[in-house]
């Protein structure tokens, strides 16, 4: 995906980038509705113009952002999967399967409950 090209060549960690980009293609085949957005440079995929999903990397694991309302609606099922979590993120370690199933229902749940939104974040 060209436009988040210059932020994976930043991921110094080969494997680590492989996992980015794998996840990535796997969204873009998944939804591809979605436009991929490199913002705040944060790659994101967004919808009509409204922030969807937003990615970032650390050495520890890789963070999804589905916005608040987002991680509200799926924090019992973040905590029963067993990921460590902020108000904002789940972060998706390096050493365990990526969790497919969780960002499917994370990515569903903001196109249609945003899908009247007329701003890019949730007011």
């Amino acid at each position: 995906m060209e436009a988040f090209a210059e932020y994976l060549d930043g991921i110094g960690n080969p494997e680590h980038r492989a996992r980015v980009e794998e996840v990535f293609a796997w969204v873009k085949e998944k939804f591809p509705e979605l436009v991929p957005k490199l913002a705040w440079n944060q790659p994101m995929f967004t919808d009509h113009d409204t922030f969807i999903i937003g990615f970032s990397v650390s050495k520890q694991h890789m963070a999804v952002a589905p916005e608040r309302a987002g991680m509200n609606y799926f924090a019992d099922e973040i905590v029963q999967a067993g990921h460590d979590h902020t108000k904002e993120l789940v972060r998706f370690k390096w050493n365990r399967p990526f969790d497919y199933g969780l960002l499917e229902k994370m990515i569903e749940f903001n196109i249609h409950d945003k899908a009247d939104c007329t701003t890019f974040w949730r007011k």
